[in-house]
């Protein structure tokens, strides 16, 4: 469930972005919430491992939280180029 929710979370944060962006700047905006949410990504990473989980069991979970939102912020920039 945490998974999912932190996800959403993502997705939002992607979506008002690029709301708030104008369109100029949107490659901008990727690249530093790509850098901001990579960020997140670790604290929560950080999170997981201090409760005595392994890298191995984190790690695929992590790169779907960060990859998700991420790609889907790219996708939107660069299918929407005007």
């Amino acid at each position: 469930m945490r998974t999912a929710i932190i996800i959403l979370l993502g997705l939002a944060a992607t979506a008002i972005t690029l709301w708030f962006t104008p369109s100029a700047q949107r490659k901008i905006a990727a690249a530093l919430f790509t850098v901001a949410w990579l960020a997140v990504t670790l604290l929560n990473l950080r999170t997981g491992l201090s409760h005595g989980y392994t890298l191995a069991q984190e790690l695929p979970i992590h790169l779907v939280l960060f990859g998700v939102p991420v790609i889907t912020f790219w996708v939107l920039v660069l299918l929407k180029k005007g």
